[in-house]
């Protein structure tokens, strides 16, 4: 930015020169006119307010609820939690129950 501002290097020459491309000169001019400065953006934090905070707590309502259905655990659980919520925490904690299909088919 310095040989384009102080020294007149020209854009292209600049680009050739650095190996990058006009538009990131000339968008890097555009931030240094708006906010004062050309350095790069500030990353903004990713993801979202998690639903689930405390682990060890869910852990012990898996253990103590671990009979019912992830619907059934959304409803039990306080604060407002979808089902998929629920099964995405009981993968996280590498919950699995082991199914009786005996019981659950109907002669």
């Amino acid at each position: 930015m310095q040989a384009i501002k102080l020294d007149g290097l020209k854009i292209s020459e600049a680009s050739q020169i650095f190996s990058i491309s006009r538009d990131t000169i000339r968008l890097w001019l555009k931030r240094e006119r708006e906010t004062g400065d050309f350095q790069a953006l500030p990353n903004k934090p990713l993801g979202n307010g998690h639903k689930i905070t405390n682990w060890e707590k869910f852990r012990e309502f898996v253990e103590v609820n671990g009979d019912k259905t992830q619907v059934e655990m959304a409803a039990m659980w306080q604060g407002e939690i979808s089902a998929r919520t629920i099964s995405r925490a009981l993968k996280k904690i590498v919950f699995s129950r082991k199914k009786n299909l005996w019981l659950s088919r109907a002669r």
